[in-house]
């Protein structure tokens, strides 16, 4: 059994990465980070997931950050959510360098409190528009750690992607296996009563159930 610090945000990869490392016995503290991010009404999904398996849940406030992050449809109020897929030539969906601010708070936390491990859900295919997502990124990341933290960090301490071989369908899958329920996650970047349907990250949910062919119970806007 490992301590584990958990980026969890409230999305369905992230959940069911909470619910994994719970039943792997795995001693869970799951961290959100408040980016400034207008869909930040995730993180309630990520409290909702915390009581189930019974761990610590903590929202850490950078809010402030947004304001560094001009030009992305996340983080700046200027810009609208396109209805366009991740793939889409310069989307303006992605946050460059975000999980590096992500995971050094994370890394951080996690030496304080002499973890393990700190574990995010970055999938297969993710590193195609957001390169901090890649294998390689978290290899580079950990070495840099390693450095960093000499001397303070427990020297095992390190950043864990367990599903960055495994696709969004893939996670549905072993969702359906761990038993999570999937109103209790959420994916829409408009951060609105109910998803959207058509931004990125809808699109893509709704793609990864229908390749799990798997029930997708989410709560959709329909004009």
């Amino acid at each position: 059994m490992a301590r584990v610090i958990a980026i969890v945000s409230g999305g369905l990869d992230s959940v069911v990465l909470a619910h994994h490392l719970h039943a792997e016995g795995h001693e869970v503290h799951l961290l959100s980070i408040d980016y400034g991010q207008r869909h930040r009404k995730e993180h309630d999904y990520a409290r909702i997931a915390a009581d189930r398996i019974g761990a610590e849940h903590e929202i850490v406030d950078l809010s402030n950050v947004a304001s560094m992050l001009p030009g992305y449809s996340l983080t700046d109020s200027q810009v609208d959510v396109p209805d366009q897929h991740y793939t889409a030539p310069g989307s303006v969906n992605v946050v460059p360098n975000r999980n590096v601010i992500l995971l050094s708070v994370a890394y951080g936390k996690a030496a304080a409190v002499k973890a393990d491990q700190v574990a995010i859900g970055a999938l297969a295919g993710d590193a195609s528009t957001a390169p901090d997502c890649s294998a390689e990124f978290i290899s580079s990341f950990n070495v840099m750690e390693k450095i960093a933290c000499a001397g303070y960090a427990p020297a095992h301490l390190e950043v864990v992607a367990p599903f960055i071989d495994l696709h969004k369908h893939d996670v549905i899958r072993l969702g359906e296996k761990l038993g999570v329920d999937w109103t209790e996650t959420w994916s829409c970047f408009k951060g609105t009563e109910v998803h959207c349907g058509t931004c990125a990250a809808c699109v893509d949910r709704i793609q990864a159930f229908e390749r799990a062919e798997t029930t997708d119970t989410t709560v959709y806007f329909k004009e």
